[in-house]
């Protein structure tokens, strides 16, 4: 005998954790299913354990999708200062780190926003099973029947907030597109984001041997520029600019390093040159890069001689290097290694207010599921929670 609820949501991650937690303070009978152990797996593992939980800066431009647009109205209905607020409510202590990133404060504290997630379920009556595997979903009339291995539940509206593909060792899934698929919705490629990026032979000889060493510096696709830290390791690039930069890049595209953003002069290497003729090349560089980083640099240049033996051609050239390196990446570290998926549920099928698809009353798609991307920092547990909060307030 099936069970009866107003609502199932499936996955609980943030997205559906935040969704039911709302639509059952509502007074709806809600039904949270998901597929693991763990609840909340991804808000457990970010920002080290400490959750970067939203960022003060929030904007709709920040978010990547076919639509630029759809994301507005439920990030202006949800705010970062609606979810902090809520924070607050359970004293959770905060702070603020670089770039308006809000991380709680201890080692391990993302488990607080889990169990306040929790505590939200638990005010709304939220039902919530675990290690449930559904095995089919189907509409039957004005009802959606949701079969798993422990049995049947039915309800009127059905949400799908079971993320995207990215870090599968936490049980992600392609579920979404399959449930998708299936109501005839049309899917944005799903593709890995905020991902380090590889690189092919001609490249790795130089980074390789750099693994570990890292720097600020400025990465470029085109107009989008990201000014945040950056590290070499032993297949390509990683660290916060990287990632970030990895969102807008598609292969066979080119990126732009600029390791010396606070360097503006084009002659400061001639007249570095006048100033210590008897200088190594490697040593002015070591002044301002990372001395592993100089001396790899100056080496591959063939420039690791005195400075007054270099022509002041191949100083401007190496300055170039330095403040334009254009390299193109052979591909990226994939889903295991991605933070996010970008792609996903083509937001035109949906409605931006409620996350309801158009054609298929009942049904909602929120979270990382849906084709919006944020920036690193969080953004996009800013779009979990105000995806979520539009869905629950509709069911």
């Amino acid at each position: 005998m099936a069970e009866t609820f107003d609502v199932i949501v499936v996955g609980a991650g943030a997205a559906g954790l935040m969704a039911a937690a709302r639509a059952g303070q509502r007074g709806r009978k809600v039904l949270l299913l998901e597929h693991t152990s763990t609840v909340g797996a991804k808000i457990l593992i970010s920002g080290g354990g400490r959750c970067n939980f939203t960022n003060m800066e929030i904007k709709p431009d920040r978010f990547i999708s076919a639509n630029p647009h759809f994301a507005r109205s439920a990030l202006a209905r949800y705010t970062q200062y609606d979810f902090i607020d809520l924070v607050k409510s359970y004293h959770i202590p905060f702070y603020e780190k670089t770039l308006g990133q809000l991380f709680c404060e201890g080692a391990g504290a993302a488990r607080l926003i889990v169990d306040m997630l929790l505590a939200e379920c638990t005010k709304g009556g939220v039902t919530i099973a675990t290690d449930v595997q559904v095995q089919e979903v189907a509409r039957s009339g004005e009802n959606y029947v949701v079969t798993t291995h422990v049995g049947r539940a039915i309800a009127p509206s059905l949400i799908i907030a079971t993320g995207g593909p990215s870090i599968p060792k936490l049980g992600a899934t392609g579920f979404a597109y399959e449930i998708a698929r299936q109501f005839d919705l049309a899917v944005i490629e799903p593709k890995p984001a905020l991902v380090p990026l590889v690189f092919g032979i001609k490249d790795i000889e130089l980074m390789r041997p750099l693994a570990g060493v890292s720097l600020e510096g400025v990465a470029a696709k085109g107009k989008t520029a990201f000014r945040e830290g950056m590290v070499f390791t032993h297949r390509g690039l990683s660290g916060p600019a990287i990632l970030q930069i990895s969102s807008y890049w598609n292969k066979g595209e080119s990126i732009h390093l600029n390791l010396l953003p606070d360097i503006k002069a084009d002659q400061w290497l001639i007249e570095a040159k006048t100033a210590r003729p008897r200088a190594q090349a490697a040593t002015i560089l070591a002044e301002r890069l990372p001395q592993r980083l100089a001396h790899a640099l100056a080496d591959k240049a063939g420039l690791d001689r005195p400075m007054a033996d270099l022509k002041d051609a191949q100083l401007r050239s190496l300055s170039q290097t330095l403040h334009h390196w254009d390299l193109t990446p052979v591909g990226d570290e994939g889903y295991a290694k991605a933070e996010v998926t970008k792609g996903g549920i083509d937001t035109a099928a949906l409605n931006q207010k409620t996350m309801e698809v158009k054609a298929v009353p009942g049904l909602y798609f929120i979270g990382e599921a849906v084709d919006v991307t944020g920036w690193l920092g969080g953004y996009n547990f800013q779009w979990a929670w105000s995806s979520g909060v539009a869905a629950g307030e509709a069911v």
